[in-house]
């Protein structure tokens, strides 16, 4: 079974932003090192259906070791279309957007407020996916996106 063009060109992608995660530097006014950030996942237009968040990911980057990724997403309402966050194992599963084996990480009444928080403990690629309505969102291409977050003595 080979792989869809969509597939390769996700691949791609996934490679490229690796790429410039690893490699990016920040600009602008310098950040004390010893401290995390708390970065709210898609800026001012939060975790919501609609928005590319792999190009977010790609334009903040880089990401570091105890950084934390804020959620936030409306609570469900009979006129709304819940939000979730899940962890997806793998690569395979976050091309696929296949939640089998992923992890739901924020319910959708846990984005309301100060939103879901999310510590990046560690250096494996994490890669994010919202999860509700078997991953529609996610099999769409935009409510998904991946970070790898490095040592901030890499800088």
């Amino acid at each position: 079974m080979g792989f869809t063009i969509t597939q390769g060109l996700m691949l791609v992608l996934l490679i490229a932003s690796t790429m410039a995660v690893i490699t990016a530097r920040p600009f602008g006014n310098s950040i004390n090192t010893q401290t995390s950030n708390k970065i709210i996942v898609g800026g001012s237009y939060h975790w919501n259906y609609g928005f590319n968040y792999i190009e977010w990911a790609i334009k903040h980057g880089p990401f570091y070791l105890n950084d934390t990724l804020v959620f936030k997403y409306d609570p469900p309402t009979p006129k709304t279309f819940p939000h979730s966050v899940y962890l997806l194992p793998d690569h395979d599963s976050f091309i696929k957007c296949d939640l089998k084996n992923a992890q739901r990480q924020g319910n959708p009444n846990q984005g309301a407020g100060e939103g879901f928080q999310f510590v990046l403990k560690n250096k494996q690629p994490h890669y994010f996916a919202c999860g509700e309505h078997d991953g529609i969102h996610c099999r769409n291409g935009t409510m998904k996106f991946f970070v790898t977050p490095i040592d901030r003595s890499l800088r």
